[in-house]
């Protein structure tokens, strides 16, 4: 074991007997201002290390240095269980979490970038008529007198305001009140006369007036230049625009000029942009029919229309196929040939404008429009709601296309484009347009800060490897991986310097190709001034690392211990560990022998979705496909927008959600009879779930111990041994074996129970044993050596064994689910199908990058998880970057060749071995090295 010797806390974080979970009392010392690496096998303490002993004192000194007001407000952190922790500093940390749930929150308010285009859009923004196209602006008081002052001396200047007749009064009765206020001269018929004596012109009638029948005269002025006279102009201008009601004119040398304080264009009124305008969290600004979300609850097409390659004629429109509803298609059919409607081709062929006729009608058939409106207008009808909720999903919303600002707030324009277009622009192509943008000198000095801003942020997200993301992204429909490096480049954006960040596993969701562009921000977030301690499996991290740190050896109650902490070149030579073992080569993921083949397959027609290229994909059935691709390609677009929701409607296991563009699903869909997506949400969010209840081996426990003559003598039933229920559980703590005591404004204490001792049970439940150990006892083993306990038992132990063959022989039985990573959570969803066997058979798994804190070691084991559900009779499709599951895969897709507007396209379709031959393919270049040669097909 290498052993650390530094003892300076001036350059080095020393922490002494660190015991937090399974850490064993280790002491470790952590250079300062350097990139440093925690690695160690999945479940070993790399996160206990990194996140609840370093970060964990380091967000809790600076909480305890402000003042117990301040902090009941903030998150309360407990003391880790370590000795003592020197030279510690301000600690962020950066996790591998999806960054909120909020759906209102975007990628553009989680980065405060929005924020700042709100403020620049509201400032320099023009409003631009959607009729004329002419820029909307508006005269002030000071405008008008600067166009007074700017005419010739000795100019005198004639200011009238049109007069707006008030309640339909009279002439006289308008003259009269005119007088009242002061107004002796009006214009009436062209002609300036005296106020007065039009009132007792009997020739006049009296009759109502019209706009623009009579003008005030509020003032004559001679231009002078006095100081004097320009106080003058202003009063009357203001109180012209009053009496005009935002409208007034100037003769002036025989010319009339109009001038309005209005604004308004075209004979339309526009709202004048400030930052609550572009604001979609607040009323003013939001689309009024989706408030602010961009979706709504509505029809959606893909369940209106679920197979594209049918025909009208042929029943491609679902709602129509019925005897009644049928009358519907009745009228279409009947008459197409009046305007020449090819009902007999597939609805996929169709033109855009033929697929907007079905919608919207014409004068020989109603339409889809019309269809739902009168289904809607019978709702009070049983069967008319159940028909329109079959049909019903959620889609964007009609009046603001998605974008969930007001439509008017488009007409504010910037160089052309409007906040929603640059919103909706990728990164790299927004962070373009702001890098050319072109305003005159007052709006540099507006705009200056704003645009240093944005400029930065953009670039940030651009260097950790985002630059396809829009700022309108959903934050909730981000991978870990990207919620994290969008949490990095905020944090370079606010340029601290002299902290600790610590992070999780920042190269998920990245292609090998982009690693290196993290690992130099990663590495001027350190030359900075700060430490930055990264949780990594990745090779090409540890290579840039200045030091590594490997805990281990194994995991669970076999790892804890500090196995090595030294440079690169000293791991590789390390015995102990496992780490340096697959990095030297000595261990390795052995490429397969053969590839499996397939014979059917399900065929997804004319993806286009994001930047998807309206392509054409094949995914074998019955056989380990992979998807992979650079950052940004268009794997998620094509397999969790496209191909997951497509399928599910298929099957009749839809759940709601729209499914992004495509033309249709072809192929052996039949074959297809379940689909399950396995991601790395939690497996439960109460405290009460753990792994052994989510893969229903403690049903079998409980059925255990109360068969147990001891139990039956007690009269106990297999719900007296269920902490979730009453009866057999501890009524003081229900079962949670602890008891919270709020302290407001320092962490919250968990203590023992005292009336169970932390055992979750009552008493007599607790004296009945099995092999001398009671069901407390039960639920702090771990998975492995609860294995080893239950061997008699093969129920138990067949529900058991998947969760160990995943890689999670060190959870214990009672851990809870909310303290298990995102990995961890998606091993054991892995594991509850492995425990079904071949009641899952025909089932398609989708796997999002399955690898996500996992080991080498443990990939190994994840590897042979999935060939167990192959040989079960089912199809594994994962997208993913890892080499070593690339190599393993029977069948490679590669999406690319770039990430954005350049990707889209499929590069590469085939086995792992003949993509090293494709010269457009990235991944092709990185998995030469990985492979081996191998012998045959079966």
């Amino acid at each position: 074991m290498a052993g650390n010797t530094a003892e300076n806390p001036k350059t080095h974080i020393l922490i002494k007997g660190a015991r937090v979970h399974n850490l064993k009392n280790i002491d470790v010392s952590i250079p300062k201002n350097r990139l440093v690496v925690i690695t160690g096998m999945s479940g070993s303490g790399k996160s206990s290390l990194a996140f609840d002993t370093l970060y964990a004192e380091g967000r809790r000194r600076y909480i305890e240095s402000l003042s117990s007001y301040a902090r009941q407000f903030m998150g309360r952190m407990n003391k880790p269980e370590v000795d003592y922790i020197k030279g510690i500093a301000p600690a962020i940390a950066i996790e591998q979490k999806v960054i909120t749930s909020n759906p209102r929150s975007t990628v553009g308010t989680s980065t405060e970038i929005y924020d700042y285009l709100k403020l620049l859009f509201s400032r320099v923004g023009k409003t631009i008529s959607p009729i004329s196209g002419k820029e909307v602006t508006k005269d002030t008081v000071t405008s008008v007198v600067n166009f007074m002052i700017a005419l010739p001396e000795d100019t005198v200047v004639t200011l009238f305001s049109p007069l707006q007749p008030h309640n339909e009064r009279t002439l006289k009765e308008e003259l009269s009140i005119l007088l009242q206020k002061g107004f002796v001269r009006v214009k009436w018929m062209g002609v300036i006369e005296k106020t007065e004596t039009l009132l007792e012109d009997q020739s006049i009638p009296n009759e109502m007036l019209k706009v623009g029948d009579l003008s005030i005269v509020v003032d004559r002025i001679r231009v002078d230049g006095e100081e004097e006279t320009m106080s003058r102009m202003g009063d009357s201008v203001q109180t012209a625009f009053f009496e005009g009601k935002g409208v007034c004119t100037i003769e002036a040398n025989g010319e009339e000029y109009l001038f309005s304080d209005l604004f308004e264009s075209d004979g339309m009124s526009f709202e004048e942009p400030s930052p609550n305008f572009f604001s979609f969290n607040n009323p003013y600004g939001a689309c009024p029919r989706c408030e602010g979300y961009g979706k709504i609850i509505g029809i959606d097409p893909d369940l209106v229309i679920p197979d594209k390659s049918k025909s009208v004629y042929d029943g491609a429109i679902a709602p129509w196929r019925g005897l009644k509803m049928g009358e519907w298609l009745n009228k279409l059919v009947d008459n197409a040939l009046k305007f020449d409607f090819p009902i007999h081709r597939s609805y996929s062929d169709l033109t855009e404008a033929q697929k907007e006729l079905l919608w919207t009608g014409n004068k020989h058939f109603s339409g889809l429009n019309a269809f739902f409106k009168d289904l809607e207008e019978h709702a009070y009808k049983i069967q008319y709601r159940v028909m329109l909720s079959r049909y019903r999903g959620k889609t964007d919303c009609p009046e603001c296309r998605g974008t969930r600002l007001r439509k008017d707030a488009a007409y504010v324009k910037i160089n052309g484009r409007s906040i929603q277009d640059v919103v909706l622009l990728p990164v790299a192509k927004a962070l373009e347009f702001f890098q050319q943008l072109t305003l005159t000198d007052t709006e540099i000095k507006i705009a200056k800060r704003l645009l240093l801003e944005i400029n930065n942020r953009l670039t940030f997200l651009n260097e950790v490897g985002l630059p396809y993301l829009t700022l309108n992204r959903l934050s909730n429909s981000l991978s870990g991986g990207e919620s994290q490096r969008i949490n990095l480049a905020t944090s370079l954006g606010s340029s601290l310097v002299g902290s600790i960040y610590v992070l999780d596993e920042p190269s998920i969701g990245l292609h090998p190709r982009d690693t290196n562009r993290l690992i130099s921000v990663l590495k001027s977030l350190r030359d900075v001034g700060n430490s930055v301690v990264v949780v990594e499996h990745e090779q090409e991290m540890m290579q840039a690392a200045d030091y590594i740190i490997d805990i281990g050896p194994e995991a669970g109650s076999q790892g804890g211990e500090l196995v090595y902490a030294g440079d690169y070149d000293g791991i590789l030579e390390s015995e102990e560990s496992y780490t340096g073992k697959y990095l030297s080569g000595r261990e390795a993921i052995e490429t397969p022998s053969y590839r499996r083949s397939w014979n059917s397959s399900v065929i997804v027609k004319g993806a286009r979705q994001n930047n998807l290229k309206g392509v054409d994909v094949t995914f074998p059935l019955g056989v380990f496909t992979v998807v992979t691709g650079v950052s940004g390609s268009g794997k998620t677009s094509l397999i969790k927008q496209i191909l997951y929701p497509a399928l599910q409607k298929a099957i009749g296991s839809y759940a709601g959600e729209q499914t992004g563009l495509f033309d249709g699903l072809e192929g052996d869909v039949n074959l297809v009879e379940h689909i399950e997506m396995v991601d790395q949400n939690p497996i439960g969010r109460s405290s009460r779930s753990n792994p052994v209840t989510y893969v229903k081996a403690w049903d079998e426990i409980r059925n255990l111990y109360s068969s147990l003559p001891s139990a039956k003598a007690l009269g106990l039933k297999p719900s007296s041994f269920s902490f979730n229920v009453e009866g057999g559980r501890c009524d003081v703590c229900q079962g949670e074996g602890e008891i919270k005591v709020e302290m407001q404004f320092i962490a919250d204490i968990y203590l023992p129970c005292e009336a169970c001792d932390g055992n979750r049970f009552k008493q007599h439940v607790i004296d009945v044993v099995y092999n001398e150990k009671s069901i407390a006892d039960i639920l702090r083993l771990t998975i492995d050596e609860a294995l080893e306990f239950f061997k008699d038992h093969p129920k138990i132990a067949a529900r058991l064994k998947p969760l160990s063959d995943v890689g999670l022989g060190y959870v214990q039985l009672g851990q809870s689910s909310n303290t298990l990573s995102g990995g961890e959570a998606q091993r054991i969803k892995l594991a509850s199908f492995l425990v079904k066997g071949n009641a899952c058979k025909n089932t398609l798994f989708i796997f999002d990058e399955p690898t996500t804190g996992l080991h080498f070691h443990d990939i190994k084991k994840l590897l042979k998880s999935f060939n167990a559900l192959l040989e079960q009779g089912n199809t594994i499709l994962v997208i993913e970057h890892n080499m070593d599951v690339i190599k393993c895969a029977d069948w490679l897709i590669d999406i690319g060749p770039e990430g954005g507007e350049k990707g889209g396209q499929i590069v590469f379709a085939g086995k792992p071995e003949d993509i090293v031959n494709c010269d457009q393919s990235y991944t092709g270049q990185y998995l030469a090295p990985h492979l081996k040669a191998f012998t045959n097909t079966i």
